[in-house]
């Protein structure tokens, strides 16, 4: 049996980046994962805790959004490894390297919630467009294309939750 690398190594690949590129592309991936993660547990937390007038068709629309969130959290994990590295997937890891604050605890009114849950969304997209920069900036086309995909999912989820706080604005 090979022996591990040591955190922060990569695996030997074929790959036609530079170790030193899919380093840094690895670590603000781990990032992204870490990010996608929460947010999906903070969509199933609200999707089970909302209350209110609207707690059906929220409820619904919760899981719907989580259930999105999945492939690309996938997808993310599959590219680090691609890459050569190891895909930090575990809760306690994506805890500790997330992006998005804790969803407060005791808020359950659905638009409370949906408001909550907007701000993570434009948290978690603003970080996946820095991170296209990032993946730009050192030759990698094939993560900024993933997270490009995964800024279309996101910022049409903050449309989803955004357009239920609009309805008084006009």
């Amino acid at each position: 049996m090979k022996a591990k690398p040591a955190t922060g190594s990569l695996f030997a690949t074929r790959h036609d980046l530079s170790a030193d590129a899919r380093g840094h592309v690895v670590a603000m991936l781990n990032r992204q994962l870490a990010t996608l993660t929460d947010l999906f547990t903070q969509t199933k937390h609200a999707h089970w805790n909302v209350k209110g007038p609207n707690f059906y068709s929220l409820h619904l629309m919760f899981d719907t959004l989580a259930e999105g969130l999945d492939p690309l959290i996938d997808d993310t994990a599959e590219r680090i490894t691609a890459l050569g590295g190891a895909a930090k997937g575990t809760a306690r890891m994506a805890a500790s390297n997330t992006r998005i604050d804790e969803f407060p605890e005791g808020t359950h009114a659905g638009l409370d919630v949906v408001n909550v849950l907007a701000d993570r969304y434009a948290t978690a997209a603003r970080e996946a467009r820095n991170g296209i920069a990032q993946a730009d900036e050192h030759g990698d086309a094939g993560t900024a294309d993933l997270l490009t995909e995964i800024v279309r999912y996101l910022d049409k989820s903050l449309y989803f939750l955004e357009s239920h706080l609009q309805a008084d604005e006009q």
